[in-house]
């Protein structure tokens, strides 16, 4: 099957979907794909991963965010679907290149797989404190209009999460299906946790080994919401002594920063591109705090599942729905002093829910087994579309 995937989402200093893609390309020639990813770049370029392809277009700069490119017609798409001529088209994003996608003229059956959530991201995100969310969507009417187009031109919507395939029905949408993401196999694991790293981490925040290391992996983004995180685990800090590890950045490391302040226990760090050493980091800390209620899934979320790591999530979107029994705990999306109240009392329980944890990280799917569900349902899709013989 030639499957060609449009990811106007993916940059090459990105997070999950850059995680997702790569993983995706490594198993597309045991999985039988002759697998192609078209991505916006600086340059156009061709990296070969055995026998799949990365394909970068010489693109625009995004400017909100130039870590990334765009798009800037469906014209350079559809060329790019022309040349390539799929037999199945993924496009992993909501936005024009959806559109660009469900207008190409071809006969390949195609999906959305939805690897952004914009109405959480920014129009929640802004407005929810001065208007319920029925009148938020009426407002963004339009983009439920567009996304409902796309539902009617593409054969599945994919969700990654149940919350985000429930939001989606009760929009009107007919064809999403819930096919969970996961991580990458064999590298997270409990057994990783390393006491000597966790206390040069702790020495880092000013903190004894005995202090409590919460960890926090993401893009410094608005969405992201990490000055929120920032204050609401100070406030919890006072009389307790909680060390915060941020990995990531991004272009909204200043508002980060001015977060952080003088405050002795908080310590920014870079993103580590080492799967091994980023493993080793996520299971020495003691929980994962998470501040996005906007993620399709939760990547982060998932990978401290599997490192065995509690969880401190607000309590919406895809980081909510990582969240199991006895494994930690959820506050209110976008609210620090319900996240320092939670935290505060949550804290004599951690131990326990560590346990819990722990015992429950193997059971966290992979990467592979999503991909194993994906590809079986293209199959399925392109065997309906193939012509019956007479």
């Amino acid at each position: 099957m030639r499957l060609v995937d449009v990811s106007a989402l993916y940059s090459p200093n990105g997070g999950g979907i850059r995680t997702y893609t790569h993983r995706k390309l490594a198993l597309a020639e045991q999985s039988g794909l002759d697998l192609t990813v078209v991505v916006p770049g600086l340059d156009d370029a061709e990296q070969r991963f055995g026998s799949a392809r990365l394909v970068s277009i010489k693109s625009p700069r995004f400017p909100l965010d130039r870590n990334y490119c765009y798009f800037d017609s469906d014209a350079v798409i559809h060329a790019a679907l022309d040349r390539l001529q799929p037999d199945m088209i993924e496009c992993s994003s909501p936005w024009g290149s959806a559109a660009a996608v469900a207008a190409w003229p071809g006969p390949a059956p195609r999906a959305l797989i939805m690897h952004a959530d914009p109405m959480s991201a920014w129009a929640y995100r802004y407005l929810d404190r001065l208007l319920s969310r029925q009148t938020i969507d009426r407002g963004f009417g339009w983009f439920w209009r567009h996304l409902k187009a796309c539902d009617e031109r593409f054969d599945m919507v994919v969700a990654a999460s149940p919350s985000l395939a429930a939001r989606l029905a009760q929009h009107g949408l007919r064809r999403v299906e819930t096919i969970p993401m996961g991580v990458d196999p064999g590298i997270f694991s409990p057994a990783l946790r390393d006491a000597d790293l966790r206390a040069r981490l702790l020495a880092m925040c000013s903190l004894p080994p005995q202090a409590t290391l919460l960890i926090g992996v993401g893009r410094h983004g608005p969405e992201k919401q990490w000055p929120m995180v920032i204050a609401g685990v100070t406030a919890a800090s006072y009389g307790r002594a909680i060390g915060l590890v941020l990995l990531g950045d991004g272009h909204g490391r200043a508002a980060v920063q001015r977060a952080v302040g003088d405050n002795p226990h908080v310590t920014l760090l870079a993103p580590v591109s080492d799967r091994s050493e980023f493993a080793r980091l996520l299971a020495s800390a003691d929980a994962l705090v998470h501040g996005a209620g906007v993620e399709t899934f939760g990547l982060a979320c998932a990978e401290a599942r599997a490192s065995g790591l509690p969880l401190i999530v607000p309590d919406e979107g895809g980081a909510f729905d990582q969240l199991a029994d006895g494994a930690g705990i959820a506050y209110r999306a976008g609210d620090a002093a319900s996240l320092a109240q939670n935290l505060a009392n949550w804290l004599p329980q951690l131990a326990a829910d560590r346990r819990t944890a722990v015992a429950l990280a193997g059971q966290v799917p992979t990467l592979d087994q999503h991909f194993a569900t994906l590809h079986a349902r293209y199959r399925a899709l392109q065997q309906m579309r193939r012509p019956q013989a007479a």
